[in-house]
């Protein structure tokens, strides 16, 4: 046993012809005075498993009862370098069980699991050089265009009648699901696991609710001590309304949460309608819009991290979702950081063969996921979490009027008039106009505290710019070119209002960083 790595006992009964019946195999764990219960599950020719994830070393007991009755002890390593534990989300944004932050740059291969070994072992090639920590795709097979294959395997076995007997699973799907599973978590991929989906032509969007929860126990039992899965709830519940309720998707919610003893990234994705993200159970919120400006409000709402898990594909389908250019996904993925927020990319060229990535994988094509690696790898230098910082019309948009007169106490008396006008006008705003409005007058610009500060300049060419840095600490001040993925030092040891000079191109960011002394 090692620490953050999942622990297994497996125990052969004989003479035992069916498990699924009577799963109840319960297993308590206990270190010092810390217990935890788990559930274990049948895997078929007798044999039943019981998984654990130990949080910190130590020396463990376990007593197995249920359908096997045993007990024992085992000591569990420290864990080693490599491993930081499950992925939680603390405040708004994400970190490690140890404390190591975990800053998700996302993809979408929503049918991986659906496709012949081939295919899957050369999109797992691509993922390990690809930028990508973080992956969604689908536990049920997806119909949908570009996207007409039969699965190798099906997640149940079916009844004498044809349809799908959710008591029973197909444990060589099961089997072939963990092996991807845990090969993309072995390169430091999370895998964002779409639990339900609308897009089906077989009758898993039509389960009933007692089939729903069947196959959610099996699921949670079987896959809850993996570290590297989180919980997607649904891919676009809000188009599931002929098959779940509301209420249903609640009492779904509830489940998942309630029998996963480890307590997973829990969140639920949208098409048009957007999740309850303030329900106790869902983590953070999994958004899928290009109203990117709105970002800071959802952060000050929610309280949790924000993941952008759909705004749009690179590539050249006949929509609007799916034929980005390779500068608008950049542009939106920095928009997203630049904002505090998160988000996810996906490919959709057009292919003969229809292997495209965003539903089944394969090779990227594109031009965004190198520039993508590049502003990866300048949020992680970034010494602290990003957060949202207002510029001047959204801090105008804010203040109460004593608020404006303190803000406005060293401004020469024209600037007051000005400022006092503009706060009065955007008081009258309707409200749909206001969003409207200020979407497109947002400045793109987060905070790591008082250490960096991302200026996300989008499409303004600006000759100069100013940056109002704090007057007692010093800043070294970089431009970036976000498309030519350059980094060039303009200026040292700055502080307070700092006046920089641009090349007048679009698509630059400013990075603001403390220097140490």
């Amino acid at each position: 046993m090692r620490q953050y790595e999942t622990f297994e006992l497996k125990f052969q009964v004989e003479n035992q012809t069916s498990g699924y019946d009577d799963m109840s195999i319960t297993a308590q764990f206990q270190c010092g005075k810390e217990q935890k219960t788990v559930r274990g599950f049948y895997d078929g020719n007798g044999v039943f498993k019981v998984r654990f994830f130990p949080d910190k070393a130590g020396e463990y007991t376990w007593k197995i009862s249920g359908a096997v009755n045993d007990e024992g002890c085992a000591a569990c390593e420290s864990a080693d370098d490599r491993q930081h534990g499950m992925v939680k989300a603390v405040g708004k944004h994400f970190e490690y069980e140890d404390g190591t932050r975990f800053i998700p740059f996302g993809t979408t291969v929503y049918a991986l699991l659906h496709q012949e070994d081939a295919l899957v072992e050369q999109t797992l090639k691509t993922l390990r050089h690809a930028p990508f920590n973080k992956i969604r795709m689908c536990l049920f097979p997806k119909d949908y265009d570009y996207n007409h294959n039969e699965p190798p395997l099906y997640p149940f076995e079916k009844k004498g009648d044809g349809s799908w007997d959710a008591g029973h699973p197909c444990l060589a799907f099961w089997n072939r699901l963990e092996k991807i599973l845990d090969r993309i978590n072995e390169m430091g991929i999370q895998v964002d696991l779409i639990l339900f989906h609308p897009y089906d032509r077989w009758g898993f969007s039509s389960l009933t609710q007692k089939e729903n929860i069947l196959y959610l126990d099996y699921l949670l039992r079987r896959l809850s001590a993996k570290p590297g899965a989180w919980w997607s709830l649904a891919n676009e519940y809000d188009l599931c309304t002929e098959s779940k309720s509301l209420d249903d998707w609640k009492e779904l919610e509830h489940y998942v949460a309630e029998h996963d003893p480890y307590g997973h990234l829990l969140s639920c994705h949208n098409c048009f309608c957007y999740w309850d993200i303030k329900r106790p159970n869902i983590t953070h919120a999994s958004l899928q819009t290009n109203a990117l400006s709105e970002i800071p409000r959802w952060i000050a709402a929610y309280q949790k991290p924000v993941m952008i898990d759909e705004c749009g594909y690179e590539g050249d389908l006949p929509y609007s979702w799916g034929s980005l250019s390779a500068h608008e996904m950049v542009r939106r993925f920095w928009r997203s950081y630049a904002s505090g927020a998160y988000c996810t990319h996906g490919e959709t060229f057009l292919s003969e063969d229809e292997v495209i990535w965003w539903a089944k994988g394969g090779e990227l094509k594109g031009e965004s996921s190198q520039r993508i690696a590049f502003l990866r790898s300048i949020i992680e230098s970034v010494p602290g979490n990003l957060t949202p910082y207002d510029g001047m019309f959204a801090l105008l948009d804010k203040m109460n009027p004593e608020q404006m007169e303190a803000y406005l106490a060293d401004a020469p008396e024209e600037s007051k008039k000005s400022f006092r006008a503009m706060s009065v006008s955007i008081s009258r705003m309707d409200g749909k106009d206001h969003t409207a409005h200020f979407a497109g007058a947002h400045e793109w610009c987060a905070h790591a505290g008082e250490e960096a500060y991302l200026w996300y300049n989008d499409h303004q060419c600006y000759g100069e710019q100013f940056l109002p840095l704090p007057q007692d600490k010093t800043y070294q001040v970089e431009v970036v070119d976000t498309w030519n993925m350059t980094r060039k030092v303009l200026k040292k040891h700055v502080s307070g209002e700092t006046v920089i000079h641009l090349p007048r191109k679009e698509n630059l960011a400013v990075l603001a960083v403390r220097e140490k002394n």
